[in-house]
């Protein structure tokens, strides 16, 4: 066993019974395609595993713990758990990103960062610990590591994922092809300013800055869906 898996293991605070599980839930689909020959199985499958999993965890909990909450209102609340930017964000705290394998391609277009990337990692983690251990484990790892993004959730206060609202819009029409670009840089390195604009399909809907490109990127979809609502109330 590697030496970062080893480290790994510290901070999730579990010990695999079988570390392949583990490997398994940080191997990205580029890492598996660049080694063909050695038949290295990538996370796709555990993501898929670990999605039901986590919801189980997530809507067990709300339903124990909340019983004046509606229906409606605990299937909200679960969508702000599990959707794409809190997982991504519970990934980023555990620094998964730093222990995942990928194939050179991805690696050097930011795949480390990438918040679709860190989610399904998160998810295809839970799957692993659930195999490798039981429903137990996985509720103690899921309320130690998400209850500051429980608690947020519940009170409102996680932010709006514009770019997951955008990407549901746009996905009405089938062929829609949404696309962000940084265009502009400004600031020095320890301030730096993004700019990114949004296109849908050829068009430019909407352009944003931020501190990050990820802010950037969210400001831009802000401004996209206002467009595309602008346009539909004409």
């Amino acid at each position: 066993m590697s030496q970062s898996l080893r480290d790994f293991q510290e901070k999730l605070g579990y010990q695999f019974n079988d570390i392949d599980y583990l490997r398994r839930a940080l191997t990205h689909s580029s890492y598996a395609n660049e080694n063909k020959k050695d038949k290295i199985k990538n996370n796709e499958r555990l993501e898929f595993l670990g999605d039901s999993v986590l919801g189980l965890v997530v809507s067990e909990y709300l339903y124990s713990h909340f019983p004046n909450l509606a229906e409606g209102q605990l299937t909200k609340v679960r969508a702000r758990i599990v959707c794409e930017s809190s997982l991504g964000e519970a990934a980023v705290n555990l620094g998964i990103g730093h222990y995942m394998f990928f194939g050179r391609g991805e690696e050097m277009t930011g795949g480390r960062e990438r918040t679709s990337i860190l989610s399904d990692a998160f998810e295809a983690l839970i799957a692993a610990m659930y195999l490798d251990g039981d429903i137990d484990v996985v509720r103690k790892f899921v309320l130690t590591h998400m209850d500051s993004i429980i608690i947020d959730a519940i009170e409102g206060k996680l932010f709006i994922d514009y770019k997951t609202r955008l990407q549901e819009v746009i996905q009405i029409k089938k062929g829609n092809r949404i696309k962000y670009e940084i265009f502009k840089e400004e600031g020095p390195d320890h301030s730096k300013e993004f700019f990114t604009h949004v296109k849908l399909n050829d068009d430019i809907i909407g352009v944003g800055k931020g501190r990050s490109k990820k802010e950037s990127e969210q400001a831009a979809a802000k401004e996209g869906l206002k467009y595309l609502q602008d346009e539909a109330n004409k």
